[in-house]
């Protein structure tokens, strides 16, 4: 098992990168999340990876964070018909510590809203990872101390609602970002909403 690459970044887009580790090149899936926070190409880069061995391939998947990893398989190995793509979906779509609480609390609206998921995927999400002894409860212990701010909060909002009005997660994501490029105070989501749409007009 491959469960991390140290190299030199050669190429990175929002959902792949290609990772250089003594003259080999490894092609990496990333979420959006883990693309962020990728350092420019032709710089040293370590990340996290799964491998899925399937039939007709061997596949690799990195992260930026081991919270991150955990999620996609704890999705892949406890949520039946989640595969790697509606894994990687749904850590693009939100941050770990918002789609925790989300199951804890049962928030089929605001889950379904992730790009790829849908009302019944998001369902048997809640359903099958509450029923997992443990998980819920860890989770909700959790989810009173990591409490997203204000500001993250809005911002999730704010990609949610560009989403649903046809936009595609990565121009939301890129949007909200320059959104708050430089601002002192955090804004709230209609505010956010307000200047994204400006940026992709």
């Amino acid at each position: 098992m491959i469960v991390f690459l140290e190299g030199i970044l050669e190429e990175a887009l929002p959902t792949q990168a290609v990772v250089n580790v003594g003259g080999v090149g490894y092609h990496i899936l990333i979420p959006l999340s883990s693309y962020e926070k990728l350092p420019r190409s032709g710089e040293k880069v370590k990340i996290l990876t799964h491998l899925v061995v399937r039939e007709d391939a061997h596949v690799l998947y990195g992260f930026s964070s081991e919270e991150e990893r955990d999620l996609f398989r704890l999705l892949l190995h406890h949520v039946s018909g989640v595969g790697p793509k509606i894994a990687l979906s749904v850590i693009s779509g939100m941050p770990v510590h918002l789609f925790k609480s989300s199951v804890v609390a049962g928030d089929i609206a605001v889950l379904s809203k992730i790009s790829g998921l849908g009302k019944k995927t998001a369902e048997r999400i809640v359903l099958e990872l509450k029923d997992k002894v443990g998980i819920a409860a860890e989770w909700e212990a959790t989810s009173a101390a990591n409490a997203p701010s204000p500001k993250d909060q809005a911002m999730h909002d704010a990609v949610l609602a560009l989403i649903s009005l046809g936009y595609k997660q990565v121009e939301a994501h890129k949007a909200i970002k320059q959104a708050t490029t430089g601002k002192e105070t955090p804004l709230a989501a209609d505010d956010l909403i307000r200047l994204a749409l400006k940026i992709l007009a």
